[in-house]
């Protein structure tokens, strides 16, 4: 079983709803029925979640095929925990502002570079098995 993928996936899925959370209590307050309404504020909260699920289930997936190919724990525990906090620093910056900010990017940067590296990753364990 894919422990530690179930634990990142567990974390991640609690992001999610968060980030869902937060769009739903903004629409409800503001009386906001579909689409952002014009607000910024939603608009930003919207793409903050968007963004999560664009990214978060590849990467997801990413990590459990790693765990289930052999891939060593230390590994798995550093994609996991570096995708984790990518994705709360791009969330949380996106949601404080909509220009350049520095969760928004090193968020990018870190999903981006865990990305690459489970890629990276899963062509050499094909390659040399």
């Amino acid at each position: 079983m894919p422990r530690i993928a179930l634990l990142f996936a567990s974390l991640h899925v609690l992001m999610m709803l968060l980030l869902a959370a937060r769009v739903v209590f903004h629409r409800r307050s503001h009386k906001i029925g579909i689409g952002d309404g014009g607000d910024k504020h939603l608009l930003r909260k919207m793409r903050a979640h968007g963004n999560f699920v664009e990214y978060v289930p590849v990467a997801l997936l990413m990590l459990a095929l790693l765990e289930l190919a052999g891939l060593g724990a230390i590994w798995l525990w550093t994609f996991g925990a570096t995708l984790l906090l990518a994705r709360g620093l791009h969330a949380f910056g996106l949601s404080q502002r909509s220009g350049v900010s520095f969760g928004r990017f090193w968020g990018t940067v870190l999903t981006w570079l865990v990305l690459a590296g489970m890629a990276g990753a899963g062509v050499l364990l094909v390659a040399t098995t």
